[in-house]
């Protein structure tokens, strides 16, 4: 192996070896660290996200979540990781669920923790290290001991590299070794699940040891659209991403670049489109492994023809306006109803010398007052992207995964890896990876500069935190659009004369990172917007 060292961490970094644009700089240095000793990007991934967990911890943590897209350089594929846990399996759980809501302070919010078997299912199809390995860089964070439960977590860790080293078989079969302790299957140490059930029961939690040891990481069929030439992936509909492809595919039948970047024209042009894609998110998509998403539909030409000219290029609309993809009607029959935040997210992209690709989207709205037990592994609220309608696509069910805002996306041309993109800003997180995407292919920026340019947002939408019955009464504000100040006030008066209920932003809208591979060069390019706290670096 060549010999290899890193770059100082900034807020952006170039490479052909190696690269990586994450959250906290020590998350950041921790995937480096395994790229520096001949690890891939899976394994680095592996390690940036563990130490995520404990740099920006409240964005997200290893009872969490965290959904990846991964480009395979040597099977030259790309597939989806689903690195979210589901609701308790038990029927009296569910039925209480549905009788008395899905609460927003205390372990009953809280799915199976995912962050652990999402981690070892990458090391083992993609990666090349043990866990011991992987983890080296996370426990030299947490032996600093900065927080209480930092050495709760390290004894957590230690326990699984130790299931890993007692274990005789493939690296493969030790590191599910390490991973079925944590789960409880297996066959006689199991003690992290028992610690784990017992805090789930003194904190009036419905999770138990059947629901971790049901726990599977699938690896899945990413959902696609082309655009212009490039080929954009995203996870399935049990997030949010499809509504991105739906979007791009309604805004290919505008000519964006003439209208320029940031006139009016344009940016009412992508808001409009994503309204339409974000309406028919919120009708339709729920973990298709308890639901039936008419996704082809919903992405052909035949819809999307129906469904463009609702863009009124000299209106904006006020109403909620999904299709209905099963009559092939551009508007749902039913009345059109007239707050989301940003939530608790991380970033992370990665690629490695010999291309494969690392998008991931860390997360779980940590609730921090229950605290962490003895396994030092907190809980989040992701259970609350669920809802309690009856027959909704997306009502909470036993074992189902919630349609959750988390969306990494890669970007493919002449089926090479040419973008990675993981946006943090809960229903924020498309529109502002829109933003980038169409910044890059529409206007030629590169990350460095697509980071930091303006951006918009729309709050007309349900919001995907709140699992009110009454989904009308989830919607945010109909017509609204957030856009950066730096955007020319006489841009801002045209799109409120519009109809759009303006609002001008001086920070920043969402927190994104951004990996561009140049087919030309070969030469790796990451940012992060500086003004959210994003960090970069690269091997030389």
């Amino acid at each position: 192996m060549q010999d290899m060292h890193a770059q100082s961490i900034g807020w952006k970094a170039t490479s052909k070896i190696g690269i990586v644009a994450a959250g906290a700089a020590e998350a950041v240095a921790a995937g480096i660290e395994i790229l520096d000793q001949g690890g891939n990007a899976a394994d680095a991934a592996a390690a940036t996200i563990l130490a995520l967990n404990v740099t920006d911890h409240g964005a997200c943590s290893i009872g969490g979540e965290v959904p990846v897209l991964i480009f395979d350089a040597q099977k030259q594929e790309v597939k989806s990781l689903s690195g979210q846990g589901g609701a308790p399996r038990a029927q009296a759980a569910i039925d209480w669920y549905m009788e008395n809501g899905i609460p927003n302070a205390d372990m009953k919010m809280a799915p199976v923790p995912s962050v652990v078997d999402l981690c070892i299912t990458l090391l083992q199809h993609y990666g090349t290290k043990s866990f011991r390995e992987i983890v080296a860089p996370v426990l030299a964070l947490l032996d600093q001991g900065k927080v209480d439960w930092h050495p709760n977590l390290a004894i957590t860790l230690r326990r699984m590299a130790e299931e890993e080293a007692l274990t005789d078989g493939s690296r493969e079969a030790r590191l599910q070794a390490a991973s079925d302790r944590f789960y409880g299957r297996h066959p006689q140490r199991n003690d992290i699940a028992e610690d784990l059930e017992a805090f789930y029961i003194e904190q009036g939690g419905f999770l138990r040891r059947e629901d971790l040891a049901a726990h599977k990481t699938l690896i899945e069929d990413p959902v696609s659209v082309d655009y212009r030439g490039y080929t954009v992936y995203k996870c399935g509909p049990w997030t949010q991403g499809p509504y991105l492809c739906q979007a791009l595919r309604l805004l290919e039948g505008f000519d964006l670049k003439a209208m320029g970047n940031f006139s009016a024209d344009y940016v009412h042009t992508v808001t409009e489109a994503i309204k339409l894609a974000m309406a028919d998110r919120d009708e339709y998509y729920g973990d298709p492994n308890f639901v039936e998403v008419p996704l082809a539909t919903l992405l052909s030409d035949a819809y999307t023809e129906i469904r463009r000219p609702l863009i009124d290029m000299q209106q904006a609309n006020q109403a909620a306006r999904p299709g209905d993809p099963y009559t092939m009607q551009a508007l749902k029959a039913g009345p059109n109803v007239f707050r989301p935040g940003p939530g608790g997210t991380t970033t992370c992209v990665i690629a490695d010398r010999w291309g494969n690709v690392v998008s991931a989207t860390p997360s779980a709205n940590v609730y921090h007052e229950g605290g962490t037990g003895r396994t030092g592994v907190s809980y989040g609220n992701r259970l609350r992207s669920l809802n309690t309608t009856p027959g909704h696509p997306n009502v909470i069910q036993p074992g189902k995964r919630p349609r959750i805002t988390l969306t990494p996306t890669l970007v493919l041309k002449d089926g090479k890896p040419i973008l990675a993109i993981s946006v943090a800003g809960g229903d924020l997180q498309d529109q502002a990876t829109l933003s980038l995407l169409l910044d890059f292919i529409e206007f030629g920026m590169e990350p460095a500069t697509a980071v930091i340019a303006p951006r918009f947002a729309t709050t007309h939408h349900q919001d995907s935190f709140d699992p009110n019955p009454v989904r009308e009464q989830t919607f945010g504000e109909a017509g609204s659009l957030t856009i950066s100040e730096q955007v020319d006030a006489r841009v801002r008066d045209d799109l409120a004369q519009r109809g759009h209920k303006v609002v001008a932003k001086a920070g920043p809208i969402a927190v994104p990172v951004m990996l561009y591979a140049d087919p030309v060069s070969g030469m790796y390019y990451a940012a992060g917007d500086p003004a959210t706290g994003r960090h970069a670096a690269g091997l030389v």
